[in-house]
């Protein structure tokens, strides 16, 4: 798909992945809508030209803001990567269940929504795109982060289901699976991650080939690995 002139619905585009993709494909020539939820990174997506809405995806008023917010307004691409993580270590400490409802919410529920309520407009485009950012832990689980790679797995198996359901329409459908990525959301954990700007350079290059999914760096490993054993990939990541 052509990026330039095209209107993109970003969620999470104030931070992290989110904010170097935005760059990206209005470097491109899109005209790129950002959602976030801290007012100081709202403010400054806004001071680099972008318009925003400001809105916590993990409540249905959030989404209801959002859906509000682009009443009447074209959208050619969604993407749903707004995610966030939630302990729930029972080595370590008894789960919060209200964090794990909210990383639930936000990283499952959220997008749903956001697709089915923008499905009708997304159908009247010439050419559409759904988006999903997933992650390597979709694939196989680790034992240290059980709620967060449940929600992965989820929004893969529902990805693959709609990418089936919306052949023959003009909505091309995405999957993005990043592996450990420089973000605040991973800050203070061990090892090699991917710096956001060439995660995003992956996602814009995926966009434009019409991929079916995105396997960045090392989750090209992994799925690699998968193919060949399922268990192997399994007894790999679990321990981590």
């Amino acid at each position: 798909m052509k990026i330039a002139g095209k209107a993109i619905l970003l969620t999470g585009g104030t931070d992290g992945i989110g904010r170097e993709l935005a760059a990206q494909l209005k470097a491109k020539g899109a005209t790129v809508i950002v959602t976030g939820r801290t007012a100081e990174r709202v403010e400054a997506a806004k001071a680099a030209g972008f318009e925003t809405v400001m809105a916590d995806l993990s409540t249905a008023s959030g989404v209801d803001t959002v859906i509000a917010a682009v009443e009447g307004r074209t959208i050619d691409i969604l993407i749903n990567n707004a995610g966030v993580g939630s302990d729930h270590d029972f080595r370590e400490a008894a789960p919060d269940l209200a964090d794990n409802d909210r990383c639930i919410a936000l990283n499952v529920n959220a997008p749903i929504h956001l697709i089915t309520r923008l499905m009708d407009r997304l159908k009247a485009r010439p050419q559409a795109m759904i988006v999903n950012v997933t992650s390597g832990l979709a694939i196989a689980p680790r034992a240290g982060g059980p709620i967060y790679c449940a929600t992965k797995a989820a929004l893969r198996s529902y990805t693959l289901a709609l990418r089936e359901q919306l052949k023959g329409t003009r909505i091309h459908v995405l999957e993005v699976l990043p592996p450990v990525v420089e973000t605040k959301m991973t800050a203070g954990r061990d090892g090699k991650k991917k710096s956001p700007q060439d995660c995003a350079s992956q996602i814009v290059d995926a966009m434009e080939s019409g991929a079916k999914e995105a396997n960045v760096g090392m989750v090209k490993i992994l799925r690699w690995v998968y193919s060949l054993s399922p268990a192997m990939a399994r007894r790999i990541m679990i321990r981590f």
